[in-house]
């Protein structure tokens, strides 16, 4: 009888094992109760950002409006210069328009389901962001946060953390197909009431070539400035210019408008690796890009997008 009593035993704790592990998943999975924050004006965080191009920078993305009559907020930044790194490198993804509803962002004037409240492990869904169509999934939680990984067509990845205390992302992550960084975010510090200068600047691309040496004479190319979508002028351009010339290289970049006048030139000595990124007045034209190269390894990245300001004082 005993012999029978326990091996019934073993049977039940097998038994019951395998059931606790087939719960496990769920129990395991906790998020902080605040599932969809209520934002007010003042509302900040503190950012680490990490990009590719720049390295590190620290500033506050701040809730400037609350649009009640349209459901949005607007989400800008404490940096003028992060402002402008965002108009013309497209890394940042969470400034400006932001849903009330589901704290959407706008990716070409629409909205993407960044975030999926309630938030349920195993749930997945698709959304386009930074240039990049997502499959993303819950995968799980840590220390009370959702998380989120997603894939792109085209072998990008993310990983980002929601954090239901502070109402917004605590971590954020993109790489490329090579597994290289593209931007990162790192939250350090969060606040309300938060007083002084906040920017955003809504930009549309204009161009984006890179030209690698030795090039035989001159290269052309063109864009136009038609203003943006909306039908608003542009406050003004946003360049970057990303410059290696080593073993010897040389090279030269001129932007004229369409009667031949210069807005931007610049000229380039053996040894050069530079970065520069900058604003010049903009005018509604057709413009005429040229650039020269020597040296077989030298190259010029040269990225231009039209901006419209906005600009708070809180």
């Amino acid at each position: 009888m005993r012999a029978i009593f326990a091996a019934l035993l073993m049977a039940s704790l097998s038994l019951s094992g395998c059931i606790n592990t087939g719960d496990e998943s769920d129990e395991d999975f906790e998020v902080d109760s605040v599932e969809k924050p209520g934002w007010q004006i003042g509302d900040w965080w503190l950012y680490t950002f990490e990009t590719a191009q720049f390295g590190e920078d620290t500033a506050r993305l701040v809730v400037t409006e609350i649009r009640d009559d349209d459901g949005l907020y607007m989400l800008g930044i404490s940096s003028e210069r992060e402002a402008q790194r965002h108009a013309v490198i497209n890394h940042n993804p969470f400034l400006g328009r932001v849903t009330i509803d589901d704290l959407s962002v706008y990716e070409n004037g629409d909205q993407q389901p960044v975030f999926n409240f309630p938030w349920t492990a195993g749930d997945t869904w698709e959304f386009t962001l930074l240039g990049e169509y997502w499959s993303a999934e819950t995968t799980g939680s840590t220390n009370g946060m959702a998380v989120v990984e997603a894939t792109s067509e085209s072998g990008h990845s993310m990983e980002y953390h929601f954090d239901g205390n502070h109402g917004f992302i605590d971590y954020f992550e993109w790489m490329n197909e090579d597994d290289e960084l593209q931007f990162r975010m790192t939250l350090t510090n969060t606040g309300n009431d938060y007083n002084g200068d906040v920017w955003f600047i809504r930009a549309t691309d204009l161009k984006d070539r890179v030209f690698e040496g030795p090039i035989d004479g001159e290269i052309t190319d063109t864009f136009v400035d038609s203003g943006h979508p909306s039908g608003i002028d542009f406050n003004y351009y946003v360049f970057y210019i990303d410059v290696a010339m080593p073993q010897g290289g040389t090279g030269t970049l001129s932007v004229k408008d369409h009667v031949g006048n210069s807005i931007l030139t610049r000229t380039y000595t053996a040894g050069t690796q530079s970065q520069e990124l900058a604003t010049i007045p903009s005018r509604t034209d057709e413009y005429t890009l040229e650039v020269t190269l020597t040296g077989g390894q030298s190259s010029i990245h040269f990225m231009i997008a039209g901006g419209i300001e906005n600009y708070w004082e809180l």
